[in-house]
């Protein structure tokens, strides 16, 4: 994934959102962004620091749903974004070739 080379260009930041919500609200974004002819995209889902630590629901969450029926088409790779990006809060999410 060239993250350097190709700008990003659209951002979605899935603060305040629910699990449930967070999934679709992402789904019809990067469909969106595909159908669009959009290559990079970042999403923000923030680290998560819950009571007692551990990782947040969504950050944790998100590999799998870009993984799923629905994303398999349309997600060509994802990595954790570069800290001036967000970092482990963020993600670079390059999508395929319409």
């Amino acid at each position: 994934m060239s993250r350097e080379r190709e700008p990003i260009e659209a951002r979605l930041d899935l603060h305040g959102h629910g699990r449930f919500q967070a999934e679709d609200v992402l789904t019809g974004f990067l469909l969106r962004a595909h159908q669009r002819g959009l290559r990079v995209v970042l999403v923000i889902t923030g680290h998560g620091r819950r009571a007692g630590g551990g990782e947040g629901v969504i950050r944790a969450s998100l590999p799998e749903w870009l993984r799923s029926h629905a994303l398999r088409g349309v997600v060509a790779a994802y990595a954790p974004a570069h800290r001036r990006h967000g970092g482990e809060g963020a993600w670079y999410i390059t999508l395929k070739r319409s």
